[in-house]
């Protein structure tokens, strides 16, 4: 059974950092790429980024790219969220998603072309 855990959610303070991590079973390892969304309430889920599975290539929200760092650990089966001077802007709950076929000539920064997701983890930052 597919399953990907995300942790590391918390309050923290604007301009001081976070990391989240997501750890997936075995079957969303043979994925092709992993990636992060967000959604504060009263908004629409939100791409934040991805990472493919195989070459470590990275893709960010345009937006968010010169605060947040993804990562992954292929042996811990594990990806990382890496976000630096946080805003209340921010606020949200942060998912992690599998992607298991490729995006062959765009970026999979689409809720739907997902196929399993994480349950969530809050992130509050407070001004």
């Amino acid at each position: 059974q597919a399953q990907l855990v995300e942790s590391g959610g918390g309050l923290v303070q604007a301009g001081e950092s976070l990391r989240l991590s997501c750890v997936g079973s075995a079957r969303t390892f043979s994925g092709y790429s992993r990636a992060w969304f967000r959604q504060a309430p009263g908004k629409e889920r939100e791409f934040v980024g991805l990472i493919t599975w195989g070459q470590g290539r990275t893709d960010y929200a345009e937006s968010l790219k010169d605060r947040f760092i993804i990562s992954r650990d292929n042996a811990k089966n594990t990806m990382t969220l890496q976000m630096n001077n946080l805003r209340p802007d921010d606020t949200a709950v942060y998912y992690c998603a599998a992607r298991m076929n490729i995006c062959a000539g765009y970026v999979c920064d689409a809720p739907g072309l997902y196929d399993y997701w994480g349950q969530g983890t809050q992130v509050t930052v407070s001004s």
